[in-house]
Parts: C-alpha cells; structure tokens; sequence
C-alpha cells in the first residue's frame, strides 16, 4: 500500500489509512503559494499543500516546512488524523490522548486542593494555640 501514497509514510500511519478504508484516488493535491513570514521565499514558490478527501469533504493545509516534499508527508499525516477523528469520535487516538491529559489534570487538582487543605488545617491549629488561657479555670 505505502507505494500507492505519493509520499513515504510510516508504517503505523499507512496501517491507520488501510483501517479507515482512505484510497490515494480519494484524496485531491493542490500546491499553493504560502502566506505570512518568510518574505520573498514564501510569495515565490509553491510550497504549501492543501489536501482534499473526497468522500468525507475533510481538507487540510501545511505550511510547517520550507520544503514541498516535508509538507506534504505532513498534511497526509492530517488528514489521516482528521479522517480518524471524525469516524472513529472518541476512540480515535487523538481523542484518547486528550482525555488522558485531562484525566491527569483533574488529578493533580485534587491532590493540590488537599495539600491545600491541610496547610489550612495547620495554620488554624497554629491560631488555637495563640488564644490566650482563661486564669479563672
């Protein structure tokens, strides 16, 4: 399959494509000219990509690279991603990942809120101490 992709891709990717059922034939190729910093270089050559696939209307531009031939590897590997993401939802490994890291965030809260906590409970027990002792008892 990897020889029907215009670009070398690795092998985990090119496996992630056959799943999702993603054709090279599927997919529409345009090389534009870039936009933003860079100068000269960027308003001369053609070194953006846009990719298209067809069938799920999903598009993905690069413009990471200076180099044609790395952003084009690049917005492959988007697109697959973007195709995953959208038929696969939250079993997508996209999906899974930021869950994870939300996952981890929420644990730290809660560790910080009780570290918290008990530098509260030392600072009141602190104040207990300092109240002056009624004589009369």
């Amino acid at each position: 399959m990897n020889d029907d992709f215009p670009v070398n891709l690795k092998p985990r990717t090119l496996q992630k494509a056959q799943e999702l059922n993603i054709k090279p034939g599927d997919i529409e190729e345009f090389f534009i000219r870039g936009s933003g910093h860079g100068g000269q270089k960027v308003n001369k050559t053609s070194s953006t990509v846009r990719l298209k696939h067809i069938p799920t209307e999903i598009e993905v531009r690069c413009q990471e690279h200076r180099e044609q031939i790395k952003n084009r590897m690049t917005a492959y590997k988007l697109l697959i991603d973007k195709i995953e993401d959208e038929v696969k939802g939250e079993e997508s490994e996209h999906a899974k990942k930021i869950f994870k890291i939300r996952k981890q965030k929420n644990r730290r809260s809660k560790k910080a809120k009780e570290k918290m906590l008990e530098a509260k409970r030392q600072r009141g027990e602190k104040k207990e101490l300092r109240k002056s002792v009624d004589s009369s008892q």
